[in-house]
C-alpha cells in the first residue's frame, strides 16, 4: 500500500537558502497519507487479539464449547496434519468433511497443529485472523478520514456485535474470510483493483458459497475501472460463480456419503426442505426475504453500527449473497443474530461505512457526529453479546467441576472410540475418536461413554435430562459398567464380551 505519486512536473524546482519547513501533522479528521499501519494500529490489533483469545480460551476451559462446530473443525485439521483428507467422527464414522462443506483453507492450520495438537490451536488462530482484519480497514480510514476517525472506526469494528458473535461461538472457517474481505474491500475502496482481486479470489477456498461474494466483488471491480479493469473484474466474477457451481454440483456430491449436496434441504421457507412448487419459490423470493420479522431485525442490526450510511456505498452489495442466503433458508438459526453467521458481514459494512464517509467528504463536526453515533451504537450493543463476558466475575470464577471433568476424561485411553456430552467432546477430539452422545449419526457401541449429567436444561443438546437417563440405563443394560463417577460426570466402559 503506497501513497499516490505526486506530479513532480507541476511546478519547477526552486532553490532556497531558507531551512525546509517542518511537515505539519495531519489534524484530527483530515486524511493522512501514511504508507503503512502505525504503531497504534498494531497495538489495537494486538489488544483485540488478546481479548478474543481470552474469551475463546476461557469459554472452552469452562466446558462451554461444542461438538458442533469446534470438535468437527479440529478433527478436520487433525486429519490434514496427519496427511490425509479431512474426516470428522462427530459427523459420523469416517465422515468426509469435504462432503459437508468445501473448506480446503483449513489445511493452512495443519503446521500449527503439528506444534500444538489441540482445539486451542484453532481458537488462537481464529482470534489472530479476526484481529488482523482491523489493520487494512483502519489504514484505509486513516488515509481517507484521518487518524482519529480511523481509531474510532477500528475500535467500533473490532468490538462490533457480529465480531463478538463469531468469537464467542467456537471456531468457524469463516474466520479466514474476515481478513480477506477486509483487505479486498479496502483495496477496492482505494482503487487498487488488482489487489482487490488478489485478496478476493482465495475466498473460494473458505466455503462453497463464498464464490458468489467473490462474484459481486468482481462486478464492482469491473464497474470501477476502464477496459482492462472490466476484463479483470468479469474474470473474477466468472471465477467466483464457477467455483461455487463446481463445489456444489461436483466436489461436495463426490465426497458426500449421500451423493448430493446436503444443504439444499435448507432451501425454501416451508420448513420441510422439499419446496412447494412455483408458489413457494415466488414467496421465498419476495415476502419470504423479510418474514418473519427476525430477518428485518437482523438486517437493521447489521447496518446499525454504520448509522445506516453503509447503504450509500456500492461496497455494501458484497453482503447481498450472504444476507439472501440466510433469508431464504428454512433454518430459523440463520435468520437471527446468534452464533457466527454475521461475522463475515462486519468487514463488509464497515468498509462500506468508510467508503460512504469518504464519498460524502465528511470532515470536522459532521465527521465527529458520525463517529460519536457509531461509537454509541457499539457501546449500546456491546453488553448484549459475548465480548462483554470478559468483564463478568462468573467468567473467571473457579469451578471445581472443571477439574473433576478432566479427571474423569483422563481415564479414557488415547485412540479409543468415545461418545461424550456436547461440552466434553472438544476436550477429547485431539486424542480420541469421539462423537456426540445421543446424536443419531454417532458411532454405535463405542468403547467409552462419558456424560455430564448436570448440564443446565437450557444448554442441553441433543438429549433432554429424561432421555439421557433412559439412554444411560440402556447402556448399562447392554454391558457398559461405571468406571468413574464424580461431580455429576459419569464414565462408562464397555465390558468385554463373554464367549
Amino acid at each position: 500500500m503506497h501513497a499516490p505519486p505526486t506530479d513532480v512536473t507541476a511546478l519547477p524546482p526552486q532553490q532556497s537558502t531558507e531551512p525546509a519547513p517542518t511537515a505539519a501533522r495531519p489534524s484530527a479528521g483530515s486524511p493522512d497519507r501514511g504508507a503503512g499501519p502505525t504503531w497504534w494500529m498494531w497495538a489495537m490489533a494486538s489488544g483485540l487479539f488478546l481479548l478474543y483469545m481470552l474469551l475463546s480460551l476461557r469459554t472452552h476451559e469452562r466446558l462451554l464449547s461444542h461438538a458442533f462446530d469446534l470438535a468437527i473443525f479440529e478433527q478436520a485439521v487433525r486429519s490434514y496434519a496427519e496427511g490425509h483428507l479431512p474426516l470428522s467422527e462427530v459427523k459420523g464414522p469416517g465422515f468426509p468433511v469435504l462432503g459437508d462443506h468445501f473448506s480446503p483453507v483449513l489445511a493452512v492450520l495443519a503446521p500449527l497443529y503439528w506444534l500444538w495438537p489441540s482445539a486451542l490451536t484453532l481458537l488462537v488462530a481464529q482470534a489472530g485472523l479476526i484481529a488482523v482484519s482491523v489493520l487494512p480497514l483502519t489504514q484505509w480510514a486513516r488515509r481517507t478520514l484521518g487518524s482519529t476517525a480511523a481509531l474510532v472506526l477500528g475500535l467500533c469494528y473490532g468490538l462490533s456485535w457480529g465480531i463478538a458473535g463469531g468469537v464467542g461461538f467456537d471456531f468457524h472457517e469463516w474466520a479466514f474470510a474476515v481478513p480477506l474481505l477486509a483487505c479486498s474491500l479496502s483495496a477496492l475502496g482505494e482503487g487498487r483493483l488488482r489487489a482487490a482481486a488478489c485478496w478476493a479470489l482465495p475466498l473460494v477456498l473458505v466455503k462453497e458459497d463464498m464464490g458468489l461474494t467473490v462474484a459481486v466483488i468482481g462486478l464492482l471491480i469491473a464497474w470501477r475501472g476502464g477496459r482492462r479493469a472490466r476484463r479483470l473484474g468479469l474474470g473474477v466474477a466468472l471465477a467466483g460463480v464457477a467455483s461455487t457451481l463446481l463445489a456444489v454440483l461436483v466436489v461436495l456430491p463426490a465426497f458426500s456419503p449421500s451423493g448430493s449436496y446436503f444443504y439444499t434441504v435448507y432451501a425454501g421457507t416451508s420448513g420441510s426442505g422439499q419446496g412447494g412448487g412455483f408458489a413457494e419459490v415466488l414467496r421465498t423470493a419476495t415476502i419470504g426475504l423479510v418474514t418473519p420479522e427476525t430477518k428485518v431485525m437482523t438486517l437493521m442490526l447489521v447496518l446499525a453500527p454504520t448509522l445506516f450510511l453503509a447503504v450509500r456505498s456500492p461496497l455494501v452489495l458484497v453482503a447481498v449473497p450472504l444476507l439472501v442466503g440466510r433469508a431464504v433458508s428454512n433454518n430459523p438459526a440463520h435468520w437471527g443474530t446468534g452464533y457466527h453467521y454475521s461475522l463475515t458481514l462486519m468487514p463488509i459494512v464497515f468498509a462500506a461505512f468508510v467508503d460512504a464517509l469518504g464519498r460524502r467528504g465528511t470532515t470536522g463536526a459532521g465527521l465527529r457526529r458520525y463517529l460519536a453515533g457509531a461509537a454509541g451504537v457499539c457501546a449500546l450493543l456491546l453488553p448484549v453479546y459475548s465480548l462483554a463476558q470478559v468483564a463478568y466475575p462468573e467468567t473467571w470464577r473457579s469451578d471445581p467441576r472443571i477439574a473433576a471433568a478432566h479427571r474423569v476424561m483422563d481415564r479414557i485411553p488415547d485412540g479409543a472410540t468415545v461418545q461424550a456430552s456436547d461440552g466434553l467432546v472438544p476436550h477429547l477430539s485431539d486424542r480420541t475418536s469421539v462423537s456426540l452422545y445421543g446424536w443419531p449419526a454417532s458411532r454405535p457401541e463405542p468403547q467409552w461413554i462419558v456424560v455430564d449429567t448436570q448440564v443446565p436444561q437450557q444448554r442441553r443438546w441433543p438429549l433432554s435430562a429424561t432421555d439421557e437417563s433412559i439412554a444411560l440405563a440402556g447402556a448399562r443394560a447392554q454391558g457398559y459398567r461405571v468406571v468413574a463417577e464424580e461431580a455429576g460426570f459419569i464414565l462408562l466402559g464397555r465390558s468385554p464380551k463373554t464367549p
